[in-house]
């Protein structure tokens, strides 16, 4: 159970930064910036969801929401 918690702490660590990231960078106005977080920030929520950090729905819901943002600030 410790591992495992440890594990889980790690990736939702990692995916929690890298939204951030995602949302700070959404301050610079830099399209490639953007585009490249939200690259990065999807692929860790996509490693949560493979380890069953969490669940399916919260990955592609949170992807959705950082993907409407980056449309908005004019990512294409």
């Amino acid at each position: 159970n410790e591992k495992a918690r440890l594990r889980n702490k790690s990736v939702r660590s990692s995916f929690k930064t890298a939204i951030r990231r995602f949302r700070d960078s959404l301050t610079s106005g830099d399209s490639k910036i953007i585009a490249s977080e939200l690259k990065t920030a999807s692929r860790e929520l996509d490693v949560a969801v493979s380890k069953g950090v969490i669940h399916s729905n919260q990955a592609a819901n949170k992807k959705s929401a950082m993907a409407k943002a980056a449309n908005k600030a004019g990512v294409r």
